[in-house]
Parts: structure tokens; C-alpha cells; sequence
């Protein structure tokens, strides 16, 4: 049996399952979807954008679906104690692929904002989701896409009305929890009206020793002069496979800022597409990866200009260890008519074992005339001098490694706006860099 076989038939044998534990704007794409996933098969690395990633593998394996939504016995706050000092935030859980119901931040929202279950919104609001799902995440064009809409039955939604200021980070905890091999669907969709402003903080983690199989598809709409900053934390475990394809749509004078960080993985394939669809919208994409033994990060861009005056910049940085494989492909886009662009992307990277791989691929593809553009890459490894230099001073060559891999490493962190997470993150990388689990000491996860 091939990879696409077994889901193919999950899904023919079950559709009336998934259909009844969720909601009619997810149940209507269905078909299409499955028609597109059965025309396409999984990508091949022969497919550009996947030419660093061998997904038949990936998703060979035969994982447990929790179709009929059977409750998985957790309490997420002792799962997940691990929380950032001095920062404030409403906090949600995402067991899987289902938005935990029992409890609730006690922070009040402001009037009109929405965090809720994507399934739930569906119900409640069903013009709202049925106007956005689905409409960037084309089945048509990406196999995980497809996948991802015939299995998915809940998620999250969140959802900012015009005007509205919200002041707390948005904390959501993706919790993977189950007793046998699990594949989990999960959907997520973020809108924000004109002049609506909102943070996100997505923590990913695992709280079981088991195989776990993550497909995510994020679909944000930024209005009108929206900000939206969101920050992606990966912290789950060797035997996880995350495959996670986010689709940005921004307005005139919007901005997103995008940060992306693993710190531990399995394998980790994210696929990050932005559309600048209205003058002068501004975008800024981070990335870390910390990654060692034979962990693999996979991160594919493509910004698309496609009006005037629009400014993007692009920071991916990999620190691979041991026998860790990296890829980053960027592409930018900028369309005829969208003159007066600002575009600049730049990968670095540092193998810091011989075993270690790392594939760049930065790209510009240009239609008008009256840009600035500007695209680099490196890939070096620790400085012999510099490491001697500190050993010369008394410093071990493993503390050696450690700060220079931490210095390395600190441009992407001190690029971030939240003082709190940062000092957070600075703190956590470090303890990567020493070998230890990158989830905090009051994790149960780490007992």
C-alpha cells in the first residue's frame, strides 16, 4: 500500500464520522479536497518545494486517528506549567487537534474578540468562517493542504473586530497527548478586521513518548492598517513529525510580523506564504532552529509582493549539530506593477559537526523595474580562532562552543518585541546549547 492509499480509504470508510463531529463551512470542502489529495498523491522530492523533504516517508507510517473525538483524559495545567515571568497572557489549549473546552482564561477580552473552537465557530458564525476557510490554503495546489481539509474537524479561531486593541498576548499551548501512535489534524484560522491589533504566542509541545503525526494548516487575514505579530515556539520531542503550511493575506498598511523557533524537534517541515495585497503592508519573518542527533527542519518561504510600497525582511538562522539535516528555501516575488518595493532575506547558518547538513536556497524573481531587493546566504562552522582565543583565557572548549553557538543564535532573539519572551527564549536556548531538555524544570513533560 502506498502512503496516500491508507488516508484515502480513511476517508471513504469514514466520512460520515468525520462529517458528524464537525461543522458544515469544514464538512463542505471535503470532497474537493479529497478529489485534489487523490489527483495530486503526496509531493515527491522531484516537486521544488519539497525537494528537501521526502513526505511518502513521512507519512507512511500507520498512525491512530481520533476520528470519533474521544476525549483524551489530560489536564493541560499540569501538563504544561512552563510559562514566561512578567508576561501576561490569556492562556488556551489545543489537546491534538480539539480546542479544550473546560476551562477558560480569567482575563476578560476586549468586546467583540473571539477565541474559540474552529468547530464551534462554524456553528455560531457560520458566514464569518465560510467567507475565509479555505480560501488561502488552496487544495488545489499543495497535497498537505489537501489532506489536512479532508481529515481536519476542529482547531482554533480567533478573531479581532475592527478597531480593537488587544493588549494581552494570546497564548495558545498545543498539547500532543495520547496512548498509541496519533495523527492529528489540526485547522486554524486568524482574522483581524481594519486597524485591529492582536499578539499570538503558539507553544507546540508532546506529552507522551509516543509517535505523534502533526498536519496544521494556519490561514490569517490581516485588514486594513491590521498588526498582527505571531510567534511559533516548537518544543515536542524526537518522535514527532510536524508539518505545518501558514498562509498570510495582508492588506494596505498592514503588518505581520512572523517568528518561527525549534528548539527540539523530530522533523519539522513548515511552509510559510505571504501575500502583500495592498499598498504599503509590511511583513517580517525571524526564524531559529536549534537542532542535533538526527532531528530535521525543513523551512520553505515565498513572500509575494503584489502592490506598491510594500517592505518585507527575512532572518532564518540554523545552528545543526551532530548528525542534524537543515533546509531553507526563500523565494520572493515581486510582481509587475508592485514597484517601489523593499525586500531583503538573509539565511546564515553554522554546522557545527562535519555530519551536519544544511541546504540554502534564497531566491529573487523580480517583474518591476524600480525595487530594492537584496538576498544572501552562509554556511560556515565555529571559528578555531576565536574558540582558541577563549581557551587561552581559561574558558573549556565545550563553554567555548556554547557561547559562540549562543552569540550566533542572538540576533533573532534580541529581534524579538516582547522583552518578557525574549529573556525567556535567551534563557531556554542556553539551556539547549547544554544539553538539556529545551522545555522549562516545571514541566511534568521533563520529569
Amino acid at each position: 500500500m502506498n502512503s496516500e492509499q491508507q488516508y484515502m480509504d480513511i476517508f471513504t470508510g469514514c466520512r460520515e464520522m468525520l462529517d458528524s463531529h464537525s461543522a458544515g463551512a469544514m464538512n463542505a470542502l471535503r470532497d474537493k479536497a479529497f478529489e485534489d489529495f487523490t489527483r495530486q498523491g503526496f509531493p515527491t522530492q522531484k516537486v521544488e518545494r519539497y525537494k528537501y523533504t521526502d513526505v511518502p516517508a513521512a507519512f507512511a507510517p500507520d498512525y491512530g486517528l481520533n476520528l470519533n473525538r474521544v476525549e483524551f483524559p489530560v489536564n493541560p495545567y499540569e501538563a504544561f506549567r512552563c510559562d514566561v515571568p512578567n508576561l501576561s497572557t490569556s492562556l488556551y489549549f489545543v489537546v491534538n487537534d480539539a480546542f479544550y473546552r473546560k476551562s477558560l482564561p480569567a482575563a476578560a477580552l476586549p468586546e467583540g474578540v473571539v477565541v474559540c473552537s474552529l468547530k464551534q465557530a462554524a456553528e455560531d458564525y457560520p458566514d464569518r468562517v465560510s467567507a475565509c476557510y479555505g480560501k488561502l490554503a488552496r487544495t488545489e495546489k499543495d497535497a498537505i493542504n489537501a489532506l489536512n481539509t479532508m481529515l481536519a474537524q476542529d482547531g482554533l479561531f480567533i478573531y479581532v473586530p475592527r478597531g480593537v486593541v488587544v493588549e494581552r498576548t494570546l497564548q495558545v499551548v498545543n498539547i500532543l497527548r495520547s496512548d498509541v501512535d496519533l495523527m492529528a489534524n489540526r485547522r486554524v484560522l486568524v482574522v483581524l478586521e481594519e486597524n485591529a491589533q492582536a499578539r499570538l504566542l503558539f507553544c507546540d509541545h508532546a506529552m507522551d513518548d509516543r509517535n505523534f503525526l502533526t498536519t496544521q494548516v494556519v490561514e490569517v487575514f490581516a485588514a486594513e492598517n491590521a498588526r498582527l505579530e505571531l510567534y511559533e515556539l516548537e518544543e515536542t520531542h524526537v518522535k514527532n513529525r510536524r508539518f505545518s503550511n501558514m498562509y498570510v493575506r495582508q492588506q494596505r498598511g498592514s503588518v505581520v510580523n512572523l517568528y518561527n523557533i525549534t528548539l527540539h524537534n523530530g522533523q519539522t517541515r513548515n511552509r510559510t506564504d505571504l501575500v502583500l495585497d495592498g499598498e504599503g503592508a509590511e511583513s517580517n519573518l525571524c526564524g531559529l532552529v536549534i537542532a542535533d542527533k538526527e532531528q530535521r527542519v525543513d523551512n520553505n518561504t515565498l513572500i509575494d509582493h503584489r502592490a506598491e510600497h510594500c517592505v518585507s525582511n527575512q532572518l532564518y538562522k540554523y545552528v545543526m549539530d551532530e548528525r542534524s539535516v537543515g533546509a531553507f528555501a526563500g523565494r520572493i516575488l515581486v510582481r509587475q506593477g508592485a514597484q517601489h518595493t523593499i525586500s531583503n532575506e538573509r539565511n546564515a547558518n553554522l554546522c557545527a559537526t562535519k555530519e551536519a547538513r544544511m541546504y540554502s536556497q534564497p531566491m529573487l524573481e523580480i517583474y518591476a523595474d524600480d525595487v530594492k531587493c537584496s538576498h544572501g546566504s552562509t554556511v560556515g562552522q565555529l571559528n578555531e580562532q576565536a574558540l582558541f582565543y577563549m581557551q587561552q583565557r581559561g574558558i573549556s572548549r565545550e563553554e567555548a562552543q556554547m557561547l559562540l553557538k549562543f552569540a550566533f543564535a542572538g540576533e533573532v532573539i534580541d529581534a524579538i518585541s516582547l522583552e518578557a519572551l525574549r529573556d525567556r527564549l535567551h534563557h531556554l536556548v542556553e539551556k539547549r546549547f547544554r544539553g538539556e531538555l529545551s522545555r522549562c524544570s516545571g514541566c511534568k513533560l521533563c520529569k
